[in-house]
């Protein structure tokens, strides 16, 4: 028995990331793994912060009686409150544990609003370029995805564009800030704009249309950025985020969804995340993980160690003659591909034991990822293939 036809079609769009990294791990056997720079998967370098182990040794040495049992399916009270107290921060309203919902990272968190949200045949609005499971995300709950272009010089909201997609079948818009592939941090101003375009629309249409905001690298910052308080601009809006980047957990899958206070129907909506949460398998965030995030809602990995890697790394391929936005958080850079096929591109670079992501893998042919959350050493060892890759193709 074979698998199902939609399965084999998404497997086949969804692979380049997976598929480069084993092709690297080919190439590390030939050339060896000091001679191959693997650009190509977002698993962050870093260890988790000080305050982590400490955290993890206290309660191994420490345990709290019954702290691995079950719990309610919205996660530990201590927990959500602490997240609260962190998102307030950034809110015109305060949360409350109510308003959180702890689980099994970003990934599930996303899933777990698309379920409670979408109607077979609603659509969901991303903006290209986007993280490329957010299509099958929304297939998994009924829902069709509409790709809107962010603007293409800047990779900033194109509010006419996002204006002309949405319709009576829009339910929700993914935002990712800062963006996976690009690094690009939407401003205030553009969000605010965002809000009133969906106020006036949820009044044009007579339906609600949820503002999903995926913030996993909302820490991961440059030069004085800042991610703004999306519920300062957004009422239907919820965040959706996890630990993997910011303090380097991405094993754990430990993540939340926090809600406006503001949405319309905010109860019911928490409501109905809590049921999704347990009925799409999840059922609950670790609880082991659940116990050390409590205390470490305001700690990070060492930013400056990200900066250091996208110097180097932009600093040099733009004076090679590479084009790119640069980046005002996460760890990605996303050139323009110097051949028209991004896919000939990523496997020119192979040639050289540089392994890249094509921008067709995130809706944006024409593209490609660096991921550089990896050793800086290796970065610099990278840079005379990068300058032999450059001549070959004319720069």
């Amino acid at each position: 028995m074979s698998i199902s036809v939609k399965v084999s079609s998404f497997i086949e769009k969804a692979s380049w990331i997976r598929k480069m990294f084993e092709e690297g791990a080919t190439l590390r056997k030939i050339h060896g793994a000091e001679n191959v720079f693997d650009f190509t998967l977002g698993n962050p370098c870093v260890e988790p912060p000080a305050a982590f182990h400490e955290e993890l040794l206290k309660l191994a040495t420490n345990p709290i009686p019954g702290m691995h049992r079950y719990m309610n399916n919205a996660g530990y009270e201590e927990t959500r409150t602490a997240v609260a107290e962190v998102v307030s921060e950034k809110s015109p309203q305060a949360l409350t544990a109510n308003h959180v919902v702890m689980t099994c990272g970003a990934g599930a968190a996303l899933n777990v609003v698309l379920k409670t949200v979408l109607n077979p045949g609603d659509e969901v609005i991303v903006l290209a370029p986007f993280f490329v499971e957010y299509r099958f995300y929304i297939d998994n709950h009924g829902g069709t995805t509409r790709e809107v272009w962010t603007l293409p010089d800047s990779f900033q909201l194109d509010l006419a564009a996002i204006e002309s997609a949405i319709t009576e079948k829009t339910c929700a818009i993914i935002i990712n800030s800062p963006n996976n592939p690009t690094g690009v941090i939407y401003p205030a101003e553009d969000l605010q704009r965002l809000g009133q375009l969906l106020l006036r629309k949820e009044k044009e249409l007579n339906r609600q249309i949820f503002l999903v905001s995926d913030e996993p690298y909302a820490r991961i910052l440059y030069d004085d950025h800042q991610v703004p308080g999306i519920f300062h601009h957004v009422k239907n809006a919820v965040i959706v985020t996890s630990h993997s980047k910011d303090l380097a957990l991405p094993g754990e899958r430990i993540g939340y969804l926090a809600v406006n206070p503001a949405m319309e129907n905010v109860s019911s909506f928490i409501e109905g995340a809590i049921f999704c949460n347990r009925v799409l398998g999840f059922v609950n965030a670790p609880a082991l993980v659940q116990r050390l995030v409590t205390t470490l809602q305001r700690e990070s990995v060492d930013i400056d160690e990200y900066q250091v890697k996208r110097d180097i790394l932009y600093d040099n391929l733009t004076a090679m003659g590479f084009n790119m936005v640069k980046p005002g958080g996460a760890f990605y850079l996303f050139p323009r591909s110097p051949l028209p096929d991004d896919v000939e591109f990523v496997r020119l670079a192979q040639k050289h034991n540089i392994l890249l992501v094509p921008g067709s893998g995130f809706g944006a042919p024409g593209y490609f990822r660096i991921a550089y959350c990896i050793d800086t050493a290796t970065i610099h060892r990278s840079l005379p293939a990068w300058e032999k890759l450059a001549k070959e193709v004319g720069l």
